[in-house]
């Protein structure tokens, strides 16, 4: 039996509360929630880190500096001169609030202030998402055929997105 990666209290409320967000804003027809150890063994690499966001908008990366209410939340990989957002979402409860765009200026802007030169996405190509995305500047760069295996085993395309962040 595999022994679960130690979670630092903190640590392990920050994921219980994107956990609970995950199962809430993921149609599991797609397969694209993350289960616990995925989630935990990210938060694991040095370059990579979680956003939350509470209903009142306020972003961070802990839940001890929000309130009760945990809206949403983003995990965010850095490499070298740019960082790529891995996974975010809001619960459905929450959504069409701005807690989205709040949480994309925040990844854009930390980006912008680590010194990344570029901001990179990448979703289904049916994802509804992708006008919030473009309303944030990112622009389609790319499109991988049958990327993405749904749990019915249907492929379907992922479609990248960019965004230059360098002044």
């Amino acid at each position: 039996m595999r022994s679960q990666p130690h979670e630092a209290a903190p640590v392990r409320d920050n994921v219980d509360a994107a956990m609970t967000v995950m199962e809430a804003a993921f149609d599991p027809h797609w397969g694209e929630a993350w289960t616990r150890r995925q989630l935990c063994d990210s938060l694991l690499l040095p370059n990579t880190r979680m956003l939350l966001v509470d209903s009142g908008g306020v972003v961070g990366t802990d839940i001890r500096g929000l309130s009760d209410d945990i809206a949403g939340f983003a995990l965010i990989r850095s490499a070298n001169v740019e960082q790529e957002l891995l996974l975010i979402a809001i619960h459905p409860d929450f959504r069409g609030k701005g807690l989205g765009g709040r949480m994309l200026e925040t990844f854009i802007t930390d980006a912008r202030q680590s010194g990344a030169d570029s901001v990179f996405l990448e979703m289904r190509y049916n994802n509804p998402a992708q006008a919030l995305y473009k309303q944030h500047g990112f622009e389609p760069i790319g499109r991988r055929e049958g990327y993405y295996r749904l749990t019915n085993g249907e492929r379907i395309d992922a479609v990248t997105f960019a965004r230059k962040i360098k002044d």
